[in-house]
């Protein structure tokens, strides 16, 4: 059987066991990827995880974000940080759900200087950075988005075991008072 056969027979050329990729094509660079979109809380656990096709806007995966955090946390959910990169349409659906959207905005005096972590963001980026160090995070081995999705969550139970099994940090024990 050649792979052209089940198109002149009117069938599909997905053989039924292979989902279908919603990997899209990044806008800018044309690179051909999915995007991962993450909701942390201030301790750096994740809330939410979101993955899309990479041609997909920011504001899509903010919504799916926001959704699924509003779902997970309740009415506790009452301030949500974002980045420059998402837009109204953000804005407008945290005030549906009674959330406070503030988008952090780069420091003017930063600019020209590179790469400046913005000290609210930088938990998102030292969680995202951390998931990095996972091997099957690193590429996007899978097919579906919803495993993609879970790989982010098991990969995310390593830190929290690190934090539930470490020792506390001692070092008040060795520092002297001043008298």
């Amino acid at each position: 059987m050649t792979r052209h056969q089940p198109q002149r027979e009117g069938r599909s050329t997905n053989p039924g066991c292979i989902p279908e990729s919603p990997a899209g094509t990044e806008r800018g660079s044309g690179a051909a990827g999915r995007k991962r979109g993450l909701a942390v809380d201030v301790l750096g656990l994740i809330i939410g995880v979101v993955i899309l096709a990479a041609s997909a806007h920011d504001n899509e995966a903010g919504i799916a974000l926001l959704d699924q955090a509003t779902e997970r946390c309740g009415m506790r959910l009452e301030k949500v940080l974002v980045d420059q990169g998402f837009k109204d349409a953000m804005v407008i659906h945290g005030a549906v759900k009674d959330i406070t959207v503030e988008v952090v905005r780069r420091n003017p005096d930063d600019h020209g200087k590179g790469f400046v972590p913005q000290p609210k963001r930088w938990v998102v980026e030292q969680v995202n950075g951390t998931l990095m160090l996972h091997r099957r995070l690193a590429r996007d081995y899978d097919h579906r988005p919803d495993n993609a999705a879970s790989r982010v969550y098991w990969a995310s139970t390593a830190g929290m075991l690190r934090r539930l099994t470490t020792p506390a940090p001692t070092w008040r024990d060795d520092v002297e008072l001043a008298a």
